[in-house]
C-alpha cells in the first residue's frame, strides 16, 4: 500500500509504521487518514508488536495549525478521533519509538501507545494551552496515567520536558543514548517480539478489560478471557508444556 507521509514494513515479528513527513512530521488531515489505513493494515499483519516510529529530527511536532482554523477544525477533530479509535481496536501491543520532539498531537500518539521508548534527546509535552486550545486525547489519558496534580501541570502549564522526566513520572519505559538509539530500542523490543503474538494480544485485552472497573467485576471479566480465550489457544498449552519439559516453546501465534 502506497503512502505519501508514511513508511511501513514488517520483520521479525515487528510491524512498523514510520512517520515520514519532513522536517517535523506535522500531522495534517491527509497524513492522519493515512495513519488510519496503516493501523488497520498493521492490525491484520502477522506479528507480535506494532512499532510507531519516525524519520527525521522530530517524532512529530503535532497537528498542523492550519487544520485548527474554523473552516477545517471539524474535519480535523473527526479524523483525529477516528485515528485514536482505530488505534484502540489494535489487538497487538503498540510501541512508540521517540527520537526527538513529540509535542501536541504527536505526544498524544505516544501517550496512546502501550510501550514507549525514548532517546535522551527526546522532548515531550502538550503546549496547546499556549496557543489557546487544549489536547482532547491527553485530557482523557493523562488523568488516568498520572496523579491529578501531575496531569494538570502538563495540561495547564504547556511546558515541554525531557525523556528523563517522562521516565521519572512513568510515561516512558526506557531511555537510551541518542547515538545508538535504533540498536538499543530494537534490542529492547525483541523482548516482546519473541513472545507469542496471541498471548501478548490477550494479555493486553485482559489489562484493558479490567481498567476502570471494581475488583470483583474486573476479575470476572479477566478470568473469562483467561478460561474461554487464552486457554483455548495452542500457544498457552505449548508454553506450559514447554516449561514442564524444560525446553523453549514453539509459538504458532494461535
Amino acid at each position: 500500500m502506497a503512502y505519501q507521509f508514511l513508511k511501513t514494513g514488517s520483520e521479525d515479528g515487528i510491524v512498523k509504521i514510520i512517520l515520514d513527513h519532513p522536517p517535523l512530521n506535522v500531522l495534517n488531515i491527509k497524513m492522519m487518514e493515512e495513519l488510519i489505513r496503516a493501523f488497520r493494515w498493521a492490525g491484520e499483519e502477522p506479528g507480535s508488536l506494532v512499532v510507531l516510529g519516525a524519520e527525521g529530527k522530530a517524532f512529530s511536532a503535532g497537528v498542523d495549525i492550519a487544520d485548527h482554523t474554523p473552516d477545517q477544525v471539524h474535519a480535523m477533530i473527526d479524523v483525529f478521533d477516528r485515528l485514536f479509535l482505530t488505534m484502540s481496536e489494535i489487538e497487538k501491543p503498540i510501541a512508540a519509538l521517540v527520537n526527538g520532539a513529540a509535542l501536541g498531537g504527536g505526544f498524544e500518539l505516544v501517550l496512546f501507545c502501550d510501550l514507549v521508548v525514548a532517546s535522551e534527546k527526546a522532548k515531550l509535552g502538550q503546549p496547546e494551552v499556549k496557543v489557546g486550545v487544549f489536547p482532547p486525547i491527553a485530557c482523557y489519558l493523562l488523568p488516568r496515567l498520572l496523579s491529578w496534580p501531575l496531569a494538570m501541570e502538563i495540561l495547564l502549564g504547556g511546558e515541554v520536558f525531557d525523556a528523563a522526566r517522562a521516565a521519572q513520572i512513568g510515561l516512558v519505559n526506557k531511555v537510551f543514548p541518542a547515538d545508538n538509539f535504533g540498536g538499543d530500542a530494537t534490542s529492547y523490543l525483541k523482548l516482546f517480539s519473541k513472545l507469542s503474538p496471541v498471548v501478548l494480544a490477550l494479555t493486553k485485552k485482559a489489562a484493558r478489560a479490567g481498567a476502570g472497573k471494581d475488583f470483583a467485576e474486573g476479575l470476572k471479566i479477566i478470568d473469562e478471557i483467561y478460561l474461554q480465550e487464552l486457554m483455548k489457544t495452542h500457544d498457552a498449552v505449548e508454553g506450559l508444556q514447554a516449561f514442564m519439559e524444560k525446553r523453549k516453546p514453539v509459538w504458532k501465534g494461535k
